[in-house]
Parts: C-alpha cells; structure tokens; sequence
C-alpha cells in the first residue's frame, strides 16, 4: 500500500468479468430507479418523510436518499457516526444536478456510490481468491458468481442503504491483511487508522472487525504501547467523542424541539378535551371536571397503547435482555432455530415467494416458509459446503480471520438478538464467508471430486441467480 489508490486499478485478467458485473450491478441499480423515479424526481420541502414513506424494500432505510437530497445527520450517529459526512459530497453534486435540471437526481447520485461499492466489493473478492487464497482463474470466478447470487447481496447492491458501502470495506480489509499474511508484513498504524475510519464510520459494530483483522495480522505487535495507543485506542476514543459531539450538536436540538412541539400539543388536546367536558358536563365543580376529563384521557392513552402493541412494528419486536440505550434493542423471545433456517441461512441466500420482500415493521411475519422442499435442499447444501470448507481450510489463518468477522455478527445478533427479526438485511455483512470457506474446500479436495464440487457450484449458482433475479425483478416492476 505504498500506492494506495492502486489498490482500486483494474488488473488485465480482471477486464472481462469486472464489465459483466459492472453491467448486472447497473442494471440492478436501474430496477430501482424505474420502480421509483416519478415520485423522487420531483422537489418537495420534505425529503425524509417521503423517502420513509413510500420506500418498501425488505426492511432497508432509505435515509441516504434524505441525506442526499437535503443533508442532515439522518442517520443515528451512535452506529453510523461519519456516514453523514461521507454523503456530504453526493449531497453537493446533487444540489448542482437540481439547479441545471429542476428535478431531483438522487438516485442516479445514489446508484453512481451503490454501483461503485458493489463493483469494488466483486473486485476484492475475486483477488482474495486468485491472490490471497491461489485458487485457479476458473474457480475464483465461479465463487464470486456464486456470492453476488446470495438474495440480499443482490438486494443490498441496490438499495439505498449502508450495507453495500460496509461490505466494500470489509472485503477490502480482509483482502488487505490477506495478502500481509501472506507475504509476512504488518498492518502499519497510519493503514489500521484509515481502514478503520471508513469502516467504523460507515458502521461503528464493523469498525471492530479492523482491530480484529489487525490482531490476527500482527499477532503480538498488536500490543505494542505505540501501535495500541496510537493506531486502536486513540482513533476508536476519537470517533466515539465525535459522535458524542455529533449528538449534542445536530440530534439533540431537534429532539428537544420534537419533544416541545409534542407537549404543546399535548397540551392543546388537554385543553379541547377538557372545554368539551366542561360544555357536556352536568357538574359545575372544577375539581369533578378535572377528575373526568383524567378518566377520558387515561382511556385514550390506554386505547393507544392497545392498537400500537398489534401493530407490526411492536408485535415483530422480541422481548429484550433489559431495557437501555443499546440493550433495548436486544431480544431473548425470537426462536433461533426457526431464524437459522428461514432467515440467516435461509432468506440471506434464497428469497421467500410468500411476503416477498416486505417489511417486518408493516406487515411481513418474522418467520416465513418456502413454498418449496428445493429451498430448504439448496440451503442444507450451501451449509454442508460451508461446514465443510472450514473442515478443510481449518489450519488457515486467513480463514480463522474470515470466521472472526462471521462469529463476532452471530453473536452480536444470534447471541444477543440485535436486529434478529431482520437478520437477513445483514448478510452482506458476514456471508462472504461461505464462499471463501468453500474456496478452502476446492483447494483441499480430491483432485477426483473437484469436477463434481465444480459442477454442484455451477448449478446453484445458475439457480440462484435466476431464481432471485425472476422474484426481484418481479417485486421491482
């Protein structure tokens, strides 16, 4: 990395393929554009409400259109504390495009970053392996096919969210420390500082898995006061401060005015309710009236509180571990099980045709079956692959480091249950370990099996890939 814009140069055995998933990433970003371009082309004085309003795509936030449009910290600062300000530049290209054009060009400006990031994302799977993993041209190719056929790493090169942006910086930091590894060098500070800036602003969780990847890299030297001090402790107090301080000076105030505005219309219903009682009531005693107009309030309150527990959005959300800030999202009730199947492995891979692609907060059940008894064959047989290759690659470091990255989001959301009722919308975040793993596989195998390992990849990539492009395609017009 003495160079390190070279590291996004396209390699000549790289041309061909990178085109193809140039065009399938392009076309895939045009599916959102045509879905919802006449309502997001034009200008309005509220961008948020409308983007949150009529964006329906699984349970993907559409706050990267807002920001593009009109910029604000929209997202939450505490789990995203730079994404903002990573959006700042879309932003002002953006406003250019509406003054030459008088509409809003959004989602060409999103789709322009989306396209970028999934383009990259293919590229840095392909060379970990051809260069980190020595897989044959054939094999590596066939492998990132198979990846980009996963349903929501399609999905989440499409989507205005963050996931795509995450999955670039983390195949770039596996790539990165992959070949250190291999060719026995250290992650230096100033390259721990700037992979973690990026990734830990995209998404502050992910941001760990820089010192995780840094760890396995430098073993020991990981410890060194210098480099602990300077490339781990420091930046990772730094970003938490200015997320602090991006609270207080963007979040803060608007909550505090949200929260006046709600108490002075609360007071203003208080005081309809309570003329009205007043003028029907048979009593002149104020004390009688302020008594009544108590019980019609606590019955409203009550009537509130009944029809926001049956809506979705309250009744998907599992019972949490204790209440807080970040505990609160947490939850002990959603079965495992039933998520492991049909939605880690299950809707991450293959899409369900029932509920297909809607929302756990507006309508969607957490648990969906397939329709079909191939669903549940292709994912026993992706997760047979996956077990498998890490039999075989167990002795990698490399692989131990991809597991890493794996292991610390299944705790995150299948120990403690962080976003579990939509787990599905992070597999870009974790699932390129099943094809590295399985790349593991193709290295360790009999030379007489390989043929067949190849051919059983061919078909499920062929099937997924038609399979999730038909329903997306579906669902998108």
């Amino acid at each position: 990395m003495k160079k390190p814009l070279d590291i996004f140069k396209i390699k000549k055995e790289e041309r061909w393929q990178a085109l193809m998933a140039l065009l399938i990433f392009i076309a895939l970003n045009a599916l959102t554009i045509i879905k919802y371009y006449d309502p997001y082309s034009s200008l309005t004085d509220n961008y948020h409400k409308l983007f949150v309003r009529t964006f329906h795509v699984s349970g993907f936030d559409p706050l990267t259109y807002s920001v593009v449009s009109n910029w604000e910290t929209g997202y939450n600062v505490f789990r995203h504390p730079l994404l903002a300000f990573f959006m700042y530049i879309p932003n002002q290209i953006n406003q250019g495009l509406m003054m030459l054009t008088g509409h809003n060009c959004v989602q060409f400006v999103v789709a322009t970053l989306l396209v970028f990031c999934a383009f990259y994302s293919y590229i840095f799977l392909y060379r970990i392996f051809r260069e980190v993993m020595d897989l044959p041209r054939v094999d590596a190719t066939l492998l990132s096919a198979f990846y980009f056929s996963f349903a929501y790493v399609m999905v989440s090169t499409m989507v205005p969210d963050h996931f795509v942006l995450s999955m670039m910086m983390l195949l770039m930091t596996l790539y990165i420390s992959g070949m250190c590894m291999k060719r026995q060098r250290k992650l230096k500070g100033w390259q721990t500082i700037l992979l973690f800036v990026f990734t830990a602003g995209i998404s502050l969780n992910n941001g760990l898995k820089t010192f995780m990847a840094a760890l396995f890299v430098n073993g020991k030297r990981f410890f060194r006061p210098r480099y602990l001090v300077f490339a781990i402790l420091v930046p990772a107090a730094l970003i938490w401060l200015f997320a602090k301080f991006e609270y207080r000076t963007f979040v803060w105030p608007k909550e505090m005015a949200r929260k006046e505005a709600k108490m002075k219309k609360d007071k203003e219903l208080r005081q309809k309710i309570y003329t009205q009682y007043a003028d029907t009531a048979s009593t002149q005693d104020s004390a009688q009236i302020a008594q009544g107009v108590k019980a019609v309030i606590a019955k409203k309150v009550q009537a509130k509180f009944k029809r926001d527990h049956r809506q979705p959005w309250n009744a998907h959300k599992g019972k949490p571990i204790t209440q807080g800030e970040f505990m609160g999202w947490t939850d002990i009730s959603t079965s495992r099980c039933e998520t492991a199947v049909e939605n880690l492995f299950g809707e991450s891979i293959q899409l369900h045709q029932q509920h297909l692609l809607q929302d756990t907060l507006i309508g969607r059940p957490v648990i969906v079956k397939y329709d079909m008894a191939i669903s549940y064959a292709v994912e026993a047989m992706i997760v047979f692959l996956f077990i498998m290759g890490i039999i075989a690659g167990y002795r990698s470091k490399f692989l131990w480091l991809t597991l890493s990255f794996f292991l610390f989001d299944m705790i995150l959301h299948m120990g403690l249950g962080f976003g579990i009722n939509e787990v599905y919308i992070m597999a870009a975040h974790w699932i390129y370990a099943i094809p590295i793993a399985i790349g593991f596989l193709m290295l360790r195998i009999d030379r007489s099996f390989l043929k067949a390992l190849r051919i059983l990849l061919v078909v499920l990539t062929l099937y997924l890939w038609i399979y999730n492009g038909w329903l997306l395609t579906q669902y998108m017009l």
